[in-house]
């Protein structure tokens, strides 16, 4: 048996050789191609047969989260009734890698008579799509990584990579922010780090609360119940700082008779802090930072309003 691992680094520098020369090939056509599709006043419609569809299929879905509404129309559907879904003012963005494809020829004579402009992904400009295209962004004329050159591999790589380029192209010039990712993804792990507050999983009840003056020994019990943390504050209610069982194994390794001290001797002044309307994301990042597991949450007056703890933000996937 040959070597298995061989076989993938052939794969991978067919591929890489193939990005390579698509991206060579489109110097001056890649800006018009993100043009036209950009200032399409109707929708990006995209199209393509077997895994050219595949990834038209994959283009279409990542323009969509990304703030460029786009659809994906399998050509032989659509010339059995789905061309319905075409209307002026729409732009097309077609993949074939011989640009000689039967369903999707059928399908040009109907973007002719809607006067629907059309991006082609396609390897010979010469071809019917080639030549019908307006843009024609092309592929480059090369063997692909199957060994019998058969099998679509690197051509449909080259393809998924140019329809990347052309959706963060369209990105970029839209203003997307990831506040904007975050409302079409609500429900996944990217939309919940990018939308998710420090109130909506921060800890407010019966909150770790002890005055600055009472002794170690007397915070023990608090510190065992709320995970670790207590938070010393001042005759007005203010947060003066913190003490946690990081400090506890500090001071008795130290030697410190410790248990009679008071808070305000052994405990974090001015500790980093959050505000609730904070992301969690950020919060995660400064707890990470500062090789600590809680942030206190504050008011705007620098009153303890809850804690967050790292472990809960990990559980949720941050």
């Amino acid at each position: 048996m040959s070597d298995l691992f061989s076989v993938a680094e052939r794969v991978f520098n067919v591929e890489s050789r193939w990005l390579q020369a698509t991206l060579e090939l489109n110097r001056s056509s890649f800006s018009p191609a993100v043009r036209l599709l950009k200032e399409t006043t109707g929708k990006i419609v995209v199209c393509g047969m077997g895994k050219s569809g595949i990834v038209a299929r994959k283009i279409a879905a990542t323009m969509t989260s990304t703030g460029n509404p786009a659809y994906f129309l399998h050509p032989a559907e659509g010339i059995h009734g789905d061309l319905g879904i075409l209307s002026r003012g729409d732009t097309a963005l077609i993949l074939s890698k011989s640009g000689d494809t039967e369903e999707i020829a059928a399908l040009l004579p109907a973007l002719r008579r809607l006067e629907i402009p059309v991006v082609a992904i396609v390897a010979n400009d010469e071809s019917i799509l080639g030549r019908f295209a307006g843009v024609v962004l092309r592929l480059p004329v090369l063997n692909e990584a199957c060994p019998w050159n058969l099998a679509p591999t690197a051509s449909t790589t080259a393809m998924m990579a140019m329809g990347d380029a052309l959706a963060m192209a369209m990105l970029e010039l839209s203003g997307f922010s990831p506040d904007d990712f975050a409302e079409v993804h609500p429900g996944g792990a990217l939309g919940r780090k990018l939308l998710m507050k420090v109130e909506d999983l921060m800890v407010s009840d019966s909150l770790p609360v002890l005055s600055m003056n009472i002794t170690v020994a007397d915070a023990l019990e608090t510190m065992t119940v709320h995970r670790g943390i207590c938070i010393a504050v001042s005759q007005s209610g203010a947060l003066e700082g913190v003490f946690v069982y990081g400090d506890l194994g500090r001071l008795m390794k130290s030697g410190s008779d410790v248990r009679s001290l008071k808070l305000s001797e052994v405990m974090t002044p001015s500790p980093s802090v959050c505000r609730r309307t904070d992301l969690v994301s950020l919060a995660v990042q400064e707890m990470e930072r500062k090789g600590i597991t809680s942030l206190v949450v504050v008011s705007s007056d620098n009153r303890p309003e809850g804690v967050l703890y790292l472990h809960d933000a990990l559980i949720k996937g941050f």
